[in-house]
């Protein structure tokens, strides 16, 4: 696992099923099965994420997030 420039970890896994919204159910490296979004960049210029895609995905806690 490596570190984001966010504070996040980031994580290897597929997408093993494409929902509503951007949303992706993905099987990370380890076996766990976590859901994930599109956002940035992404989601704004509309990449498309296709079922069996392998992908870097950055996991943040809420507990980094900023409260200013």
């Amino acid at each position: 696992m490596q570190e984001d420039t966010q504070g996040g970890s980031l994580l290897m896994g597929t997408v093993i099923e494409a929902l509503p919204n951007t949303t992706f159910r993905v099987e990370l490296s380890d076996g766990k099965t976590m859901l994930a979004y599109l956002s940035g960049k992404m989601r704004l210029h509309r990449i498309k994420v296709m079922v069996a895609t392998r992908s870097r995905f950055s996991l943040i806690s809420m507990a980094h997030v900023d409260e200013s």
